[in-house]
């Protein structure tokens, strides 16, 4: 027998069983980089009566824009990308060699659900798995992009990365969208249950791409900002004085993430879920920087949502050793039912234990307001913000000014509310009050905040 066609052979066959998912994987990494890992892993499913080429995933390593990768593909060419014992125990080995290496993870998604035949072995494989994959959570990061359908728990590999990728046809759900559309008295489109779109409460869509070039590259700028795999400071030519006099007229959340993130280096984490909260990461100065925008043109009240994606984002920078920057215009929590009968107070005391976790620069910015629990939460000394800066346009009170007249100025006509209001913020939101006690360390025109942040940045830098 001739032993050289022989592997011919079996690799023509694996690789027709696979194309699709090698083409997914080749447009995700370096070009030629990518080294497969247990090639010719098979094993018989009994149900089916046939053997499952490649056990429906695709595992090895490569590079994106040289920075070493291992990758786990989910094959759905082979059984629906079913998930078996063997599938599991292929990407066990890429997370046991990333944790060894210190490397990152790329979990590519596509499957609908677990192979039937296997019965709870295939259930103790998905817990190793799952094990595995959550003490890796803040060793290295780990990326999921949802290629497709993503049913069942295979999901979970979602939920776990520190990032995760839709592609325009990616849908991801806990079971079938089909059950999940029945069981709520509806007949709705898969997209509409698990699209990305309809995710918008989930904290699981990190970022919503076109393509696998466009993962590449939101990666390869992830990775750039990271101190583990980059350098925390780089000269890339910013400018350390820029001056943005647009910012003394309005700014916006838009207009302060343009003007503070050096060009072309930063991404913003998690557009479509609680907008009113961004998560960016970039360099400032050239510095590493993992940063909040909380608000826009009105404060941001806190609900279970969005303090539960500040405090995600904010355990990604502890564990990356990133130093962090709160631009703060917030207020306290939602005034309503179904926010006070939520996990808000308790997802706002995990936020406080995270904020422990933070070891390197933490600066607050209020831009706007910071009213309330809106302060002790995202700016106060005693939170663990070693440097504090103020708009000089900034209001800094207990109460918002309408309450706040309503307690200070009892007495007074309820005719001149609306003037009371004026006079109450006037008088008492001027961040000067709270500089004097020493809680601001600095008032300064909003177009010279990118000059201030490096300052602070170089002197803090751990």
């Amino acid at each position: 027998m001739d032993k050289i066609k022989l592997l011919q052979s079996r690799r023509n066959e694996v690789l027709a069983a696979g194309n699709a998912v090698r083409k997914a994987i080749a447009g995700l990494v370096d070009e030629d980089s990518f080294v497969e890992l247990a090639g010719f892993s098979f094993s018989k499913n009994d149900f089916y009566g046939e053997e499952a080429a490649g056990e429906g995933v695709v595992t090895g390593f490569a590079t994106v824009e040289g920075n070493p990768v291992y990758v786990a593909a989910q094959n759905f060419d082979v059984l629906s990308g079913g998930v078996s014992e063997r599938n599991c125990e292929k990407i066990l080995k890429c997370l046991d060699l990333a944790e060894k290496n210190s490397t990152p993870v790329v979990y590519i998604l596509n499957s609908l659900g677990v192979q039937i035949g296997e019965g709870v072995t295939v259930l103790e494989g998905i817990a190793k798995l799952l094990s595995k994959a959550a003490k890796l959570h803040g060793v290295v990061p780990q990326f999921a992009v949802v290629n497709g359908e993503v049913y069942g728990q295979s999901a979970l590999l979602a939920a776990c990365a520190d990032f995760t990728f839709f592609l325009k046809n990616g849908v991801l759900a806990a079971d079938s969208p089909l059950v999940i559309s029945a069981k709520s008295g509806k007949n709705l489109a898969k997209e509409a249950v698990g699209g990305a779109k309809a995710l918008d409460k989930t904290n699981l869509v990190s970022f919503e791409a076109d393509s696998m070039a466009q993962v590449h590259e939101t990666i390869a700028k992830i990775m750039d900002v990271l101190p583990d795999f980059s350098s925390v400071v780089v000269e890339n030519g910013a400018d350390l004085n820029a001056a943005f006099p647009a910012l003394n007229q309005k700014c916006s959340a838009d207009a302060l993430i343009a003007a503070v993130f050096d060009k072309d280096t930063f991404v913003e984490v998690g557009k479509n879920c609680s907008e009113e909260v961004r998560c960016v990461l970039g360099r400032v100065g050239g510095i590493s920087v993992a940063a909040i925008v909380t608000g826009g043109e009105e404060p941001v009240s806190l609900n279970e949502n969005n303090v539960a994606k500040i405090t995600a984002f904010t355990e990604f920078a502890a564990y990356y050793n990133l130093p962090f920057v709160s631009f703060v215009n917030a207020q306290g929590i939602r005034a309503d039912l179904e926010t006070q009968n939520s996990l808000v107070m308790k997802n706002i005391f995990k936020l406080f234990e995270t904020y422990d976790l933070l070891d390197n620069a933490k600066i607050s910015v209020i831009y706007g307001s910071a009213i309330g629990l809106g302060y002790t939460l995202l700016a106060a000394k005693s939170a663990g913000f070693d440097y504090s800066y103020a708009f000089a346009d900034a209001k800094i009170a207990l109460f918002d000014s309408e309450k706040g007249a309503e307690i200070e100025f009892s007495g007074e006509k309820k005719a001149d509310k609306a003037k009371l209001a004026a006079k109450y913020s006037e008088e008492n939101s001027d961040p000067i009050n709270a500089a004097k006690n020493g809680y601001i360390d600095n008032i300064v025109e909003p177009q010279y905040v990118k000059q201030y942040l490096v300052a602070s940045l170089q002197m803090l830098l751990k």
